[in-house]
């Protein structure tokens, strides 16, 4: 049975998922909400993440070859990334506190170096799919392995437009923030291929000007 996949995202008042700054504490403040057992992750809005951090990318250290141990509660980190892309960049969401582990899943054509990269950093790893990793199985694996009930597409465009074009997000969780991008803004939904049909569930406002809106995604 597939879990629950509700995509969450920071947007602007037009829809745009860059170019401004987001409220982080009140987007994860509503993400820690859901309670979700996986936070499935893009792996362009991990680099773009790992690649703002602080100062620069920290090296790695010995700790970052070994399986963190904290509370069985947090969410795994899940991470689709069939190029490689976080080679070297993966210890910087391990080593977030209020995440359990990273699992990364990988495709038949991921290099066989990352592979390796991966075994001597012991990460658990998954091959799903021949060139890209196949998303309904990859989120059957994640209820039968991991007891996945729900699952946070907490990510940018990509993932989250491929999840809702093969029918496998139940819920969209949206913090609108009150700015205009104009002629900059990078879509959140620009690459959906056919109209989804919503239900609005939920609408609160929070702070100064956010609006949290929650819609149930029609099958």
């Amino acid at each position: 049975m597939l879990p629950k996949v509700i995509i969450h995202n920071s947007v602007s008042l037009d829809g745009s998922l860059t170019d401004f700054k987001p409220n982080m504490e009140l987007h994860y403040q509503i993400a820690g909400k859901y309670t979700p057992a996986v936070h499935l992750i893009g792996s362009n809005t991990v680099k773009v993440g790992a690649e703002l951090y602080g100062e620069g990318v920290p090296p790695e250290e010995a700790k970052d070859f070994e399986k963190p141990k904290r509370d069985e509660s947090l969410p795994y980190w899940v991470i689709p990334d069939t190029k490689g892309a976080l080679e070297g960049l993966l210890h910087t969401s391990r080593r977030f506190e209020f995440c359990k582990d990273v699992v990364v899943l990988v495709s038949e054509q991921t290099p066989k170096k990352y592979i390796e990269h991966l075994k001597e950093r012991n990460y658990s790893y998954h091959v799903l799919g021949k060139k890209h990793v196949d998303l309904e199985k990859a989120l059957e694996l994640l209820s039968a392995k991991y007891g996945a009930k729900k699952v946070l597409a907490d990510t940018g465009r990509v993932l989250g437009n491929l999840l809702l074009n093969q029918g496998l997000a139940s819920e969209v969780s949206l913090l609108i923030h009150p700015i205009i991008v104009g002629n900059k803004s990078y879509n959140i939904f620009s690459n959906v291929g056919e109209d989804v049909s919503l239900k609005l569930d939920n609408a609160e406002i929070l702070g100064k000007g956010y609006v949290w809106l929650v819609y149930t995604v029609s099958k």
